[in-house]
């Protein structure tokens, strides 16, 4: 059997350039702790001087969802036991302050202790690439939400015989109508003129960001019903919805092939 004292457990603290890592024995001694490029040969380095001090076991890495993904892709492939590490411990971060190798080193005794179990984000997988979808579709919708609440904030404080003439339209009926105004390039001082060109503008925005999101939808509902068939077929569950759950149970697997026992 491995002595303790070759078993070596890593902390990683990480970043969008680079990564700070810490090794500790088995015994929660540090080896020691070093920075690393946030890059493929940085994590390369990183693995290297991590094995330097003996046989890793085990390596906590922080936010493999975010600045830690491209590390814990990279160790995994390596047959490296990854596990999620949540934050550094609160404790040690009142006591001594913010710092990458405080952070590393109560990471990797985490691991060590066992606190740190999470399982790593592996984003890999069809589930990543509905991540990526919903990414530009919720930045779409955020923007329509934006354009709309412009709409109605010009509104409000628009010349009387323009805001009783858009009053009482609902939403779709707004931005047809507004979308359809022919503005007078040289009556622009004009406060109605003026009020009607931003309308317009506004009301083209939010057309083409709906132009958008329906070809989000569109490329988001085939992958939702390959990777989740039961799921997205519920009444309700459009293909956002589908792929938030998708994108909450993760890459997991055993979590996939469990999707007809998802509770909904």
């Amino acid at each position: 059997m491995t002595s303790a004292a070759l078993d070596v457990f890593g902390g990683v603290d990480t970043h969008g350039r680079t990564h700070h890592a810490a090794a500790i024995d088995g015994a929660g001694r540090l080896l020691g702790d070093a920075e690393f490029a946030a890059t493929a040969a940085g994590y390369a380095a990183l693995l290297a001087w991590l094995g330097g001090f003996g046989q890793v076991v085990k390596v906590g890495v922080e936010g493999t969802g975010t600045y830690g993904a491209g590390l814990g892709r990279h160790l995994a492939g390596k047959d490296v036991a990854v596990v999620e590490v949540d934050r550094p411990d609160r404790k040690t971060r009142r006591r001594q302050g913010k710092s990458d190798p405080i952070d590393a080193i109560a990471a990797a005794r985490a691991v060590l202790a066992g606190t740190a179990s999470g399982a790593p984000k592996t984003r890999t997988g069809p589930v990543e690439a509905i991540r990526a979808l919903r990414v530009a579709r919720r930045g779409a919708v955020k923007a329509r939400t934006a354009a709309l609440n412009q709409t109605h904030g010009l509104l409000v404080s628009a010349p009387e015989a323009l805001r009783a003439e858009l009053t009482g339209l609902t939403t779709t009926e707004l931005v047809a109508r507004c979308a359809g105004f022919r503005i007078d390039p040289a009556r622009l001082l004009e406060p109605t003129v003026a009020t009607k060109a931003a309308l317009r503008a506004i009301a083209r925005r939010v057309q083409a960001l709906d132009e958008e999101i329906a070809v989000a939808d569109a490329r988001l509902r085939p992958a939702t019903s390959t990777v989740a068939p039961r799921t997205a077929a519920l009444f309700g569950a459009g293909p956002d919805v589908a792929g938030q759950l998708l994108v909450t149970a993760g890459d997991n697997p055993e979590r996939l092939r469990s999707e007809a026992a998802w509770p909904i």
